[in-house]
Protein backbone atom coordinates (compact mmCIF):
# COMPACT_ATOMS: atom_id res chain seq x y z
CA UNK A 1 0.00 0.00 0.00
CA UNK A 2 1.25 3.45 -0.89
CA UNK A 3 2.06 5.92 1.86
CA UNK A 4 -0.60 8.60 2.08
CA UNK A 5 0.08 12.32 2.15
CA UNK A 6 -2.66 14.88 2.79
CA UNK A 7 -2.48 18.30 1.14
CA UNK A 8 -3.77 20.69 3.79
CA UNK A 9 -5.15 23.39 1.53
CA UNK A 10 -8.68 24.39 0.57
CA UNK A 11 -7.40 26.22 -2.51
CA UNK A 12 -8.13 24.06 -5.59
CA UNK A 13 -5.41 25.65 -7.72
CA UNK A 14 -2.78 25.09 -5.03
CA UNK A 15 -3.98 21.50 -4.48
CA UNK A 16 -3.65 20.78 -8.19
CA UNK A 17 -0.19 22.35 -8.38
CA UNK A 18 1.04 20.45 -5.34
CA UNK A 19 -0.44 17.17 -6.58
CA UNK A 20 1.20 17.51 -9.98
CA UNK A 21 4.57 18.33 -8.46
CA UNK A 22 4.49 15.39 -6.04
CA UNK A 23 3.10 12.73 -8.37
CA UNK A 24 6.50 11.21 -9.15
CA UNK A 25 7.14 10.34 -5.48
CA UNK A 26 4.89 7.28 -5.57
CA UNK A 27 2.69 8.53 -2.74
CA UNK A 28 -1.09 8.37 -2.46
CA UNK A 29 -1.92 12.08 -2.55
CA UNK A 30 -5.11 13.07 -0.74
CA UNK A 31 -6.77 16.48 -0.57
CA UNK A 32 -9.40 18.05 1.66
CA UNK A 33 -11.96 17.00 -0.96
CA UNK A 34 -11.41 13.49 0.45
CA UNK A 35 -12.29 14.78 3.94
CA UNK A 36 -15.34 17.06 3.50
CA UNK A 37 -15.91 17.11 7.25
CA UNK A 38 -12.63 18.97 7.83
CA UNK A 39 -12.83 22.75 7.91
CA UNK A 40 -9.51 24.53 8.25
CA UNK A 41 -9.03 26.79 11.28
CA UNK A 42 -8.47 30.55 10.95
CA UNK A 43 -5.06 31.51 9.64
CA UNK A 44 -4.28 34.03 12.37
CA UNK A 45 -0.50 33.73 12.43
CA UNK A 46 1.77 36.70 11.81
CA UNK A 47 4.20 34.85 9.52
CA UNK A 48 3.96 32.45 6.60
CA UNK A 49 5.54 29.79 8.82
CA UNK A 50 2.91 30.17 11.54
CA UNK A 51 0.00 29.95 9.11
CA UNK A 52 1.44 26.94 7.30
CA UNK A 53 2.04 25.23 10.66
CA UNK A 54 -1.54 25.90 11.80
CA UNK A 55 -2.98 24.10 8.76
CA UNK A 56 -0.49 21.24 8.68
CA UNK A 57 -0.75 20.38 12.38
CA UNK A 58 -4.55 20.68 12.38
CA UNK A 59 -5.00 18.29 9.44
CA UNK A 60 -2.42 15.88 10.82
CA UNK A 61 -4.24 15.73 14.17
CA UNK A 62 -7.62 15.27 12.50
CA UNK A 63 -6.57 12.44 10.18
CA UNK A 64 -3.41 10.92 11.63
CA UNK A 65 -1.82 11.36 8.20
CA UNK A 66 1.28 13.33 7.32
CA UNK A 67 -0.03 16.70 6.14
CA UNK A 68 1.63 19.23 3.86
CA UNK A 69 0.35 22.80 4.04
CA UNK A 70 1.17 25.87 2.02
CA UNK A 71 1.11 29.51 3.01
CA UNK A 72 2.18 32.06 0.49
CA UNK A 73 1.79 35.67 -0.47
CA UNK A 74 3.36 38.61 -2.18
CA UNK A 75 5.51 41.44 -0.84
CA UNK A 76 5.22 44.58 -2.97
CA UNK A 77 7.93 47.20 -2.49
CA UNK A 78 5.62 50.20 -2.86
CA UNK A 79 2.94 48.69 -0.59
CA UNK A 80 5.03 47.81 2.49
CA UNK A 81 3.15 45.88 5.14
CA UNK A 82 -0.08 45.75 3.14
CA UNK A 83 0.07 42.22 1.71
CA UNK A 84 2.37 39.41 2.87
CA UNK A 85 0.41 37.04 5.11
CA UNK A 86 -2.63 39.24 4.51
CA UNK A 87 -2.52 38.86 0.72
CA UNK A 88 -5.83 36.98 0.44
CA UNK A 89 -7.54 39.47 2.75
CA UNK A 90 -5.98 42.57 1.15
CA UNK A 91 -8.20 45.34 -0.16
CA UNK A 92 -11.38 43.87 -1.59
CA UNK A 93 -11.07 41.08 0.99
CA UNK A 94 -11.29 37.31 1.20
CA UNK A 95 -14.95 37.33 0.17
CA UNK A 96 -14.26 39.16 -3.09
CA UNK A 97 -14.20 37.27 -6.37
CA UNK A 98 -10.80 36.76 -7.99
CA UNK A 99 -11.71 39.40 -10.57
CA UNK A 100 -12.74 41.92 -7.90
CA UNK A 101 -9.60 41.29 -5.88
CA UNK A 102 -7.34 41.75 -8.89
CA UNK A 103 -9.18 44.84 -10.10
CA UNK A 104 -8.71 46.50 -6.69
CA UNK A 105 -5.04 45.51 -6.59
CA UNK A 106 -4.28 46.83 -10.07
CA UNK A 107 -6.05 50.10 -9.29
CA UNK A 108 -3.94 50.41 -6.15
CA UNK A 109 -0.81 49.86 -8.27
CA UNK A 110 -1.86 52.09 -11.18
CA UNK A 111 0.16 55.15 -10.19
CA UNK A 112 3.19 53.20 -8.96
CA UNK A 113 6.37 53.47 -11.01
CA UNK A 114 8.22 50.91 -8.88
CA UNK A 115 6.45 47.63 -9.59
CA UNK A 116 8.97 45.28 -8.02
CA UNK A 117 7.55 42.45 -5.89
CA UNK A 118 8.52 39.14 -4.34
CA UNK A 119 6.42 36.02 -3.99
CA UNK A 120 7.11 33.91 -0.89
CA UNK A 121 5.97 30.35 -0.21
CA UNK A 122 6.40 28.30 2.95
CA UNK A 123 5.44 24.63 3.00
CA UNK A 124 4.98 22.92 6.38
CA UNK A 125 5.01 19.15 6.86
CA UNK A 126 3.45 17.75 10.05
CA UNK A 127 3.72 14.05 10.92
CA UNK A 128 1.85 12.31 13.72
CA UNK A 129 4.82 10.37 15.11
CA UNK A 130 7.49 13.02 14.72
CA UNK A 131 6.53 15.39 17.52
CA UNK A 132 10.04 15.43 18.99
CA UNK A 133 11.45 16.98 15.84
CA UNK A 134 8.51 19.22 15.15
CA UNK A 135 7.19 20.52 11.87
CA UNK A 136 9.49 20.66 8.85
CA UNK A 137 9.52 23.87 6.78
CA UNK A 138 10.51 24.43 3.16
CA UNK A 139 10.94 27.95 1.76
CA UNK A 140 10.81 29.35 -1.74
CA UNK A 141 11.01 32.90 -3.07
CA UNK A 142 10.95 34.55 -6.50
CA UNK A 143 11.35 38.20 -7.44
CA UNK A 144 9.73 39.96 -10.36
CA UNK A 145 7.40 42.73 -11.44
CA UNK A 146 3.68 43.49 -11.42
CA UNK A 147 2.37 43.98 -14.95
CA UNK A 148 -0.04 46.79 -15.73
CA UNK A 149 -2.41 44.45 -17.58
CA UNK A 150 -3.56 40.87 -17.04
CA UNK A 151 -1.24 38.51 -18.89
CA UNK A 152 -3.32 35.31 -18.82
CA UNK A 153 -6.77 34.07 -17.73
CA UNK A 154 -7.22 34.18 -13.95
CA UNK A 155 -6.77 30.88 -12.13
CA UNK A 156 -9.13 30.15 -9.20
CA UNK A 157 -7.95 31.61 -5.89
CA UNK A 158 -4.56 32.75 -7.26
CA UNK A 159 -5.36 35.89 -9.26
CA UNK A 160 -1.89 37.40 -8.84
CA UNK A 161 -0.45 34.65 -11.03
CA UNK A 162 -2.00 36.50 -13.99
CA UNK A 163 -0.08 39.75 -13.42
CA UNK A 164 3.27 38.71 -11.90
CA UNK A 165 6.24 38.31 -14.26
CA UNK A 166 9.14 36.54 -12.57
CA UNK A 167 12.68 37.66 -13.34
CA UNK A 168 13.97 35.69 -16.31
CA UNK A 169 10.52 34.49 -17.39
CA UNK A 170 8.74 35.49 -20.61
CA UNK A 171 5.20 34.85 -19.35
CA UNK A 172 3.17 35.13 -16.16
CA UNK A 173 2.70 32.11 -13.91
CA UNK A 174 -0.90 31.60 -15.05
CA UNK A 175 0.30 31.13 -18.63
CA UNK A 176 3.03 28.61 -17.75
CA UNK A 177 2.94 24.86 -18.07
CA UNK A 178 3.39 22.79 -14.91
CA UNK A 179 7.04 22.21 -15.85
CA UNK A 180 7.72 25.90 -16.45
CA UNK A 181 6.02 26.94 -13.25
CA UNK A 182 7.96 24.37 -11.23
CA UNK A 183 11.16 26.02 -12.47
CA UNK A 184 10.23 29.66 -11.92
CA UNK A 185 7.67 29.86 -9.12
CA UNK A 186 8.14 30.36 -5.39
CA UNK A 187 6.00 27.29 -4.74
CA UNK A 188 8.00 25.25 -7.24
CA UNK A 189 11.21 26.12 -5.43
CA UNK A 190 9.78 25.23 -2.04
CA UNK A 191 8.43 22.00 -3.49
CA UNK A 192 11.84 20.94 -4.77
CA UNK A 193 13.16 21.12 -1.20
CA UNK A 194 10.10 19.31 0.14
CA UNK A 195 10.45 16.53 -2.44
CA UNK A 196 14.08 15.91 -1.50
CA UNK A 197 13.02 15.53 2.11
CA UNK A 198 9.99 13.35 1.33
CA UNK A 199 12.00 10.95 -0.81
CA UNK A 200 14.07 10.13 2.27
CA UNK A 201 11.39 10.48 4.95
CA UNK A 202 8.22 8.79 3.70
CA UNK A 203 9.42 5.32 2.84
Amino acid sequence: MKIQLLLATANPSKARELSMALKDLGLAILTLADFPEIKLPPEDGTTFEENARIKAEFCCRKTGLPALADDSGILVETLPGELGVQTVRFGAGAEASDEEWLEYFLQKMESKQNRRAKFVCVLALAQANRSTRGVEFFHGEVEGEILREIGAPILPRIPLSSVFLADGADKVFAAMSDTEKAKFSHRGRALELAKKFLRKELK
